[in-house]
């Protein structure tokens, strides 16, 4: 059994030579690839990206980054493409046939095919010299030394250096149409992400429990609706003005400060100048707010009439952090 230290050396060489190949691949880049980059920009159908073997993998992961970043793209295995799959490749389409050799045979079967409908192809290969290289409109060299798998036949540094030529080009079409976190939202509205950017404050206000009392009420009658609404606070509301609001920790100071509380109204216990929020403010600000001033509710005012209470524990629960 090899030990600990020889396996961390064997992890950290693998590494070393993965990064390497990636940061020689600047070396590479040419006008072909920019001409790429506006090919797809300027293109009226998708693009379309095959491969065979681990290249399919990698093809597969560039078509979702392309998808998700406002680039309309499709994934097609080279070998199911001659058996039915060339279908969807449409005119107008741009198509990215993904070989490390180039020199496959499902490659330079399928090539010929993707020709004869006049779709632009663009060959994303380590050799430029190769049957895809030869026969692609524009190439996409993605040249590494060697692989680094010791004895340098698993595609280790290659499809690495497929999937950053991939990500270089989603980047580069993202700059050119202006691609905005509004447009990423768009693409991912579900889970953390979507809601991060797409959920308002007004979207998790619940009208039902909107705790408030009057700057006259009596300490006991806000310790009630503190209660009441469970949301550990209430407002102090005067003729439709949020006056301050009264927290369970400022209950509890007052509760240590005093030993009789008759008398005691809303308007004595309460902080005023609370801190606020709209409706129309992204969750996320509200949560930065609170942790910024270490506070667990927001009160949402929109237009100077009292919306409601936001509760850290709300945005916690939407798993939005």
């Amino acid at each position: 059994m090899i030990d600990t230290q020889a396996l961390l050396a064997v992890a950290k060489k693998a590494i070393l030579s993965e990064s390497e190949s990636i940061a020689a691949l600047v070396n590479y880049l040419d006008d072909d690839f920019t001409d790429s980059v506006n090919t797809i920009y300027e293109a009226q159908g998708r693009t379309i990206i095959t491969g065979i073997g681990k290249s399919a993998l990698i093809a597969a992961k560039i078509v979702a980054t392309l998808n998700s970043t406002g680039t309309p793209s499709i994934f097609l295995h080279a070998g199911e493409a001659i058996h039915g799959d060339l279908g969807m490749v449409q005119p107008g389409d741009v198509v990215i046939c993904i070989s490390k050799s180039g020199n496959s045979p499902e490659i330079k079967a399928l090539v010929p095919l993707l020709k004869r409908g006049g779709n632009v192809l663009i060959g994303m290969t380590a050799n430029k010299n190769s049957f895809l290289g030869k026969q692609s409109n524009l190439v996409l060299h993605a040249y590494v030394e060697q692989e680094a798998c010791p004895l340098n036949l698993a595609p280790t540094n290659s499809t690495t250096a497929q999937l950053v030529l991939g990500d270089a080009l989603a980047v580069c079409l993202m700059e050119l149409r202006g691609f905005t976190a509004e447009d990423f939202a768009k693409y991912h509205p579900g889970g953390a992400l979507g809601k991060k950017l797409l959920l308002h404050v007004g979207d998790m206000l619940d009208a039902t429990h909107k705790p408030m009392v009057q700057p006259g009420d009596s300490v006991k009658v806000a310790i009630h609706e503190i209660s009441a609404k469970r949301l550990g606070v209430t407002a102090v509301v005067d003729n439709g003005t949020v006056t301050g609001v009264i927290t369970d920790g400022d209950v509890r100071r007052m509760l240590n400060d005093r030993d009789n509380i008759a008398g005691i109204t809303a308007a004595d216990v309460m902080t005023r100048n609370p801190k606020t929020i709209t409706s129309a403010h992204m969750v996320v600000d509200a949560f930065n707010i609170m942790e910024n001033h270490a506070i667990t509710q927001l009160v949402v005012i929109d237009n100077g009439e009292y919306k409601g209470i936001l509760h850290l524990h709300d945005i916690l629960k939407e798993g939005i952090v």
